[in-house]
C-alpha cells in the first residue's frame, strides 16, 4: 500500500492569549495602573489585525478572571469602564472588517448598561466570518465546568449525572462551537494559565514570554508562530497528528499525518 504524507501548516487554527502585564508596563513609566489597561486594551486591535493577516481564524483573549474582583475597588471599576468604553467605539470598526466578537464568562454581575452593549456586539457581529474574537471576562475555566454540568443537568432533568459524558458537557461549555486552541500565548513572563480554558487546552502547545501585553505586536506573534510551528504535537499518539476540528462536538480530534 503506498504511504501517503500529509503536509502539516503552520499556522494555528485558533490562538488564546493571557494578556498580562499592564500594571507592569505603567508602573515602568510612573504612570496610572489604568493607563497600562488602557495601552493593553490598544494592542488588540493590532493583534486581531495581525492574527487575520496570518489566516488565524480563532482568537481569545483572557480580559478579567473571576478572581480579579479581589483587586483593589478602583482598579476593577477602572476595567469594567474601560471594556464598556471598547465596546462603544471598536465594535463598529470590527464589524466593518469582518470581526464577529463573542464575550465569555459569567456577565451577570456586571452593570445593565455593559451586558446590553455586550449583547448589541454579538448581534451586529453574529454573521462576520473574517476572524473570531472572543474575549473572556469575568471568566474562570473551573467556573465554566461547574456551568456546563449544571446546564446540563437542567436540560436533562430525568437523567443521572452518571450519563454525562465528554461530549454532553462540551455542549454547554462556553466555546463550544469552537475549536480548542492549538496555541496560548503569555506575556509578562509567567508561566502558568491561570484558570484559563482549562477544558479546551487539554492538548494546546503553550508559549510563554517576557514581553507585557501593550508591547506585544505583529513580530512578537510571528515569533510565538514560529515556535508553534516547530512542535511535534503527537497528541498522545506515536506519530505526529494534526488536529481536525468535529463541528458535531466542537472538540479538535486527532487527525494521523502518515496513513499506511
Amino acid at each position: 500500500m503506498n504511504q501517503m504524507t500529509a503536509t502539516p501548516t503552520p499556522t494555528p487554527s485558533h490562538i488564546a492569549v493571557i494578556m498580562d502585564g499592564n500594571r507592569r508596563w505603567a508602573r515602568k513609566r510612573l504612570l496610572p495602573v489604568a493607563v497600562g489597561h488602557a495601552s493593553g486594551a490598544k494592542a488588540i486591535r493590532g493583534i486581531v489585525r495581525a492574527c487575520s493577516e496570518r489566516g488565524i481564524k480563532h482568537l481569545t483573549l483572557f480580559a478579567f478572571s473571576t478572581e480579579n474582583w479581589k483587586r483593589p475597588a478602583d482598579e476593577v471599576s477602572s476595567l469594567m469602564r474601560l471594556l464598556m468604553l471598547y465596546l462603544q467605539k471598536e465594535v463598529a470598526d470590527m464589524n466593518a472588517n469582518g470581526v464577529r466578537l463573542q464575550i465569555i464568562g459569567d456577565t451577570t454581575r456586571f452593570d445593565v448598561r455593559l451586558q446590553d452593549l455586550i449583547q448589541q456586539a454579538h448581534a451586529l457581529t453574529a454573521n462576520n466570518t473574517t476572524i473570531v474574537l472572543t474575549v473572556a471576562v469575568n471568566y474562570g475555566g473551573r467556573w465554566d465546568m461547574l456551568q456546563a454540568a449544571k446546564a446540563w443537568q437542567a436540560a436533562n432533568p430525568n437523567r443521572p449525572i452518571s450519563e454525562l459524558d465528554e461530549q454532553g458537557l462540551q455542549a454547554h461549555l462556553c466555546m463550544s462551537g469552537q475549536p480548542d486552541p492549538d496555541l496560548l500565548i503569555r506575556t509578562g513572563g509567567e508561566a502558568r494559565v491561570s484558570n484559563f480554558l482549562l477544558w479546551q487546552m487539554a492538548y494546546t502547545e503553550f508559549y510563554f514570554t517576557d514581553t507585557l501585553w501593550p508591547d506585544f505586536n505583529g513580530k512578537e506573534l510571528d515569533r510565538a508562530l514560529l515556535s508553534f510551528a516547530q512542535r511535534d504535537r503527537r497528541f498522545g499518539t506515536s506519530s505526529e497528528v494534526l488536529p481536525e476540528h468535529d463541528a458535531d462536538t466542537g472538540r479538535n480530534t486527532p487527525r494521523q499525518l502518515l496513513a499506511g
